[in-house]
């Protein structure tokens, strides 16, 4: 079930970007990359078998945070795409100091959640803190990147629009590259053997590539959406 599991979960995420774009425009995606950047700091500290590989989850929601700052990127512009990825993490630090908070409380005699809570937070510190790390320095990388890919296409093709597959997935591929080694290695070290944290880094870089072509028909979706309703105006 594990893998209907991500399939369910990658159309939820990518489809929420889409969803979000059409019924709230620009800040919409500011919104979902807020909501999805939290929930995947949540999952990222859950680790499944799927697909032959155990892997972390969160990959399917951070992917979709990557195709939200790559869609502002190609409709919106650098800027724009920049206070995305400060979206994530200002989202990003507000969860960490809230789960800090949680854990922290002296729960009622009638309460039955804090325990639950506790077992979950309270071993995240380093998880968190290295799912942050990763996250700024790959969409920062991300962003960065696309817009480097675009000034070369535009180069070759002559036009601003055309080829707009190739800097989204390339400037995905690499930005995921570095996200997962980031926070593998840098959540993981000395939890696991170093040839167990390259196994599970490499199947969920699988994940990341398979997530990362899938993200470009979402990409032309939202391009798409936003030229009809300019035309509508």
């Amino acid at each position: 079930m594990n893998e209907l599991f991500l399939i369910i979960t990658l159309l939820v995420s990518f489809g929420g970007t889409i969803l979000f774009l059409k019924v709230f425009g620009k800040g919409g995606l500011f919104a979902w990359i807020g909501i999805v950047t939290v929930f995947a700091n949540i999952e990222v500290t859950i680790v499944v078998h799927a697909f032959g590989m155990d892997q972390t989850l969160g990959n399917t929601l951070f992917a979709a945070t990557f195709l939200a700052t790559d869609i502002l990127s190609e409709l919106y512009g650098k800027k724009d795409a920049t206070k995305g990825v400060l979206a994530g993490i200002f989202s990003s630090l507000t969860f960490i100091l809230l789960s800090f908070l949680w854990v922290h409380y002296i729960p009622a005699e009638s309460d039955w959640a804090s325990e639950y809570v506790h077992g979950l937070f309270s071993n995240t510190p380093r998880m968190l803190l290295s799912s942050l790390i990763a996250y700024v320095i790959s969409e920062f990388v991300d962003v960065s990147l696309y817009h480097a890919w675009w000034n070369l296409t535009e180069k070759k093709t002559g036009s601003h629009t055309k080829m707009l597959w190739f800097r989204n997935n390339f400037s995905t591929l690499i930005s995921q590259f570095v996200n997962i080694v980031l926070f593998n290695f840098g959540a993981f070290l000395g939890i696991y053997t170093f040839k167990e944290l390259l196994a599970i880094t490499a199947s969920c870089y699988v994940i990341y590539i398979a997530t990362s072509l899938l993200d470009t028909p979402f990409v032309y979706i939202a391009r798409k959406i936003v030229k009809k309703e300019e035309m509508n105006k």
